[in-house]
């Protein structure tokens, strides 16, 4: 006769396998009526390109070992958010990206979001600032301050600023091959109201491998560019402990075109190079890393990009952890920043956009951000006007505060479809990340034109399908509409430009010329040598030299870089 425990057990083992029978019968049902309902598409899959399942279960996700895959918010390894309470604690920044014009134009702006609640600032060059041109260059006609703010000295950074108290706010500059010119600009027109630079808190973007893979904005060729980086990174250490010196930025990348895989690849390879960077300036990985963030897209296919910010969380941590030897878990901790999709954004019917702007945050959301840009639904067109900035607010606060989604940590966790999709976009970015170690790393890779021809092939792709109908736009190629939808647009007059011009003209007529040229060639000779720049920088910025001026120097030095055309 059997005991009563082992009696038990085997009871209980007969209970499970009625049930599993009674579970794979209720699966072989379902599949059985399924295979008899047609479709409506001929194939499923994410606008990336990955074929979706008509259902997902726990056999999707094989071993799945809790702990390993996801853990806690705020633990190791992250997947569920950086931080233990999330948004129960503390919501996301509401962070709207502007500027336009001038420094006065855009310093209105900054206090009318302010006003309306946005929580940190997040400034938008123009063209020639972000190109290291003075708005008096002739390469600069026609696009002084049309697509954001025109800064050419330390004038205008204080003008920028004049009124907002710099040790209150976070502000994020995105800014890349000038930004050490930038930053330094800041840190002297805070300098100037008496406010330190370990009280300076905000973000640089200065991601400038990004520049050469997606937005080609670029002065001097990759390893220059990489000395500039480091020099950036150890002062930022050492004077301001509360500043991101870089934003390593997946955005442009998929603006560019890419997968969400790719994207999230390119990203974190990038990171990595940084990290090796500042490992290779002599600081230890946890002086610096914990002040790294990032930057990524939020697009329309709302549960790949869900995955896409889990995985690159559950990497960053890993790999910190495990490849660079970190210790301190912020350096594990990958915080980052989000931006609605402009390349989602149509020019036909706009109205629409503030729908896609709605779900692409609300992806963010779900997806554990740190802080938000929404676009305003006009982009398509030009500068958001006031009002479409003031409903791509309200659209972050009515999340916030209407819908309930801030009420639970990663609420989607668990979710069968959601965590075999984080698994994809993870296995895929290894896939990348070994193909970019064979071709001797990210640099190596960008000048062989690896990113940039895996970008254009997706691009080509997506435009494809577009094409045949076969990816949808609502008003592009289904829904199309009958007549243009009139929206009142914000047009910078060309005074604007004129008055700009005419200000960095006088500037260079009335400040001391014989010691920005002193400066100038500090500079130079620093560059010359292995010294930090960012010092010499600073000076020339204090001695009101231009941001040309500065550049140029540099470019004597270093000489500047042409890129392979990938076709």
């Amino acid at each position: 006769m059997l005991d009563r425990p082992y009696r038990g057990k085997r009871e209980a083992t007969c209970r499970r396998s009625a049930l599993d029978t009674r579970k794979k019968s209720a699966r072989e049902s379902w599949e059985e009526a399924y295979s008899k309902s047609p479709e409506r598409d001929a194939e499923f899959s994410t606008i990336s390109g990955v074929p979706i399942k008509p259902l997902y279960t726990p056999e999707d996700l094989g071993d799945f070992d809790y702990e390993e895959k996801l853990g806690y918010p705020g633990e190791y390894p992250y997947t569920r958010g950086v931080y233990p309470t999330m948004y129960r604690g503390r919501l996301w920044t509401i962070r709207q990206f502007a500027g336009y014009g001038d420094a006065e134009e855009t310093n209105r702006r900054f206090r009318y979001l302010l006003e309306q609640g946005q929580t940190g600032l997040s400034v938008a060059f123009d063209m020639p600032t972000l190109m290291g041109l003075d708005s008096d260059s002739p390469r600069s006609l026609g696009e002084v301050g049309t697509e954001g703010v025109a800064i050419d000295s330390l004038e205008d950074m204080e003008r920028l600023f004049e009124g907002i108290p710099m040790d209150e706010i976070t502000t994020s500059m995105t800014i890349n091959a000038p930004a050490m010119v930038l930053l330094a600009m800041y840190v002297v027109a805070a300098e100037k109201k008496g406010i330190p630079p370990e009280k300076l808190g905000g973000t640089n973007q200065n991601d400038i491998l990004k520049e050469y893979i997606a937005q080609k904005e670029w002065l001097y060729p990759p390893g220059p560019s990489m000395r500039i980086f480091k020099d950036m990174l150890v002062y930022a250490t050492r004077h301001m402990p509360k500043w991101n010196t870089v934003s390593i930025s997946g955005y442009h990348i998929r603006e560019a075109g890419s997968t969400a895989a790719q994207e999230l690849a390119f990203t974190l390879s990038d990171g990595f190079a940084y990290v090796e960077a500042g490992i290779e300036a002599g600081l230890g990985v946890d002086e610096f890393a914990p002040r790294f963030s990032f930057f990524f897209n939020s697009h329309i296919d709302f549960f790949e990009e869900i995955a896409k910010f889990r995985a690159a969380r559950r990497i960053w941590a890993r790999e910190m952890k495990e490849r660079y030897g970190a210790k301190d878990p912020r350096s594990m901790r990958m915080r980052f920043h989000t931006q609605t999709a402009g390349c989602s954004l149509t020019a036909q019917e706009p109205y629409n956009n503030v729908v896609r702007t709605a779900f692409e945050a609300l992806a963010a959301i779900l997806g554990g951000t740190q802080s938000l840009h929404t676009n305003s639904l006009d982009e398509a067109l030009a500068l958001p006007t006031e009002e479409a900035v003031r409903i791509a607010v309200r659209t972050q606060q009515i999340a916030a505060h209407e819908t309930g989604v801030a009420n639970t940590i990663d609420p989607l966790g668990g979710s069968y479809f959601v965590e075999a999709l984080t698994d994809e976009m993870e296995r895929q970015a290894y896939a990348y990340f070994r193909q970019i170690d064979e071709l001797g790393g990210v640099i190596p890779a960008i000048e062989q034109g690896f990113q940039m021809r895996e970008i254009a092939e997706a691009s080509a792709r997506y435009q494809r399908e577009m094409e045949e109908g076969r990816r949808r736009v609502v008003g592009v190629n289904v829904y199309e509409p009958e007549e243009e939808t009139d929206v009142e647009l914000h047009r910078i007059p060309p005074e604007v430009a004129e008055r700009q011009i005419e200000r960095v003209k006088d500037l260079k007529r009335r400040r001391d010329n014989r010691l920005v040229r002193q400066r100038l060639e500090e500079l130079k000779r620093v560059a010359r040598g292995d010294g930090n720049t960012m010092y010499p920088i600073l000076e020339c910025v204090r001695a009101y030299a231009t941001e040309q001026e500065i550049c140029d120097a540099l470019k004597e030095v270093f000489g500047t870089y042409t890129e392979t055309p990938v076709i």
